[in-house]
């Protein structure tokens, strides 16, 4: 296959090249935005069980590996502020995803262009 690549123009090959970047890319900005779509997940459920709890009830917030006595009001505050952090992190991801999808296509036409045979004019 080396030996194929090696007969392409310089071109072609900084175009295959491209592509496979922009593929690890995009598995890399895939790989992300799930990451932040299941801590959003986690953020929900922990505050609707906030919701449903007594102002007094006793709260404990994990910090390392340790469980540390906090206040309903300041935990909440805290996961609101992370969501919104993470909810403008998941847009801004959205929108890399689609650059690089729209990046893709472009590249592969090109590619499908430059290795599909010419054909002869008649």
């Amino acid at each position: 296959m080396s030996d194929e690549l090696a007969k392409l123009p310089p071109e072609v090959q900084q175009r295959l090249l491209r592509l496979q970047q922009l593929q690890q890319t995009l598995q890399s900005v895939l790989a992300q935005k799930q990451q932040v779509e299941i801590e959003l997940t986690e953020i929900e459920q922990a505050l609707s069980e906030l919701q449903k709890t007594a102002d007094d009830t006793v709260i404990y917030k994990a910090i390392g590996s340790l469980l540390v006595k906090a206040e309903k009001e300041k935990v909440t505050a805290d996961l609101n502020e992370r969501k919104e952090l993470l909810n403008t992190r998941a847009k801004v991801l959205g929108k890399q995803e689609e650059r690089i999808r729209t990046q893709l296509k472009e590249l592969q036409t090109k590619l499908q262009q430059d290795l599909s045979p010419v054909s002869p004019s008649t």
